[in-house]
């Protein structure tokens, strides 16, 4: 059976600031730059969250949300040097890591296990060594395809590790929001709750033709 995990940093750019800098520990710390001026938020710290604060979001409204956020610029060189350490963590178990962001990546083990252990085995050991060597941390999603393990990594940041068996598939997908699906943005969610398709148990009993004759085939 295959076996993908998927390896999702928790907060990125945010986590290395705040491992950098121990004054921005447990704060609400915002990446993007000055609130004064225009710009949007790159990511911000789980402390920042708790407040509405999320990616993409102007740097203005993030201030009224969180007035207390320390906003600081990001560094992207920084990132990019730690992002390559930990993909060279990766490949120490497989060849098959497909890079898909600066801070997540799929991993093919499927015939690493003989070698280094069961999928879990191997998750568990490469985010502790993330944790040892990088000091940050990652969510991790270990299931038989991409779709599903992206999915997992994300069910419980941060630092969340979920496995997914076949036999859990149904039990996984039949309440979760369509949201969740990679590549689901806010207008494809609005308009599946128009349809009436609001969880991804119920998306995957509606009829191809109908999905087609509204989303295209290429969407479908």
């Amino acid at each position: 059976m295959q076996r993908i995990i998927h390896i999702d940093m928790d907060a990125f750019f945010a986590a290395v600031e705040q491992r950098d800098n121990p004054a921005l520990r447990g704060k609400p710390v915002i990446v993007g730059g000055d609130p004064r001026y225009r710009g949007v938020v790159s990511t911000c710290s789980y402390e920042a969250r708790k407040y509405g604060v999320r990616s993409a979001m102007p740097l203005r409204q993030a201030k009224e949300l969180c007035p207390n956020g320390i906003f600081v610029n990001g560094h992207m060189r920084k990132y990019e040097e730690s992002s390559g350490r930990i993909m060279e963590i990766l490949r120490d178990y497989t060849p098959l890591v497909e890079q898909v962001s600066i801070d997540e990546a799929f991993l093919d083990v499927t015939q690493c296990q003989t070698l280094f252990g069961t999928a879990e085995k191997i998750a568990r050991e490469i985010v502790d060594r993330i944790e040892m060597e990088e000091r940050l941390t990652a969510s991790v999603g270990v299931a038989p395809n991409k779709f599903l393990a992206k999915l997992a990594s994300d069910l419980r940041k941060p630092k969340g590790f979920v496995v997914v068996n076949p036999e859990d598939v149904n039990d996984l997908m039949k309440d979760l929001p369509v949201k969740r699906i990679w590549g689901v943005g806010p207008k494809t969610e609005q308009a599946l709750l128009n349809l009436g398709i609001p969880t991804i148990g119920i998306l995957r009993e509606v009829p191809l033709e109908l999905l087609i004759g509204n989303f295209g085939k290429e969407s479908a």
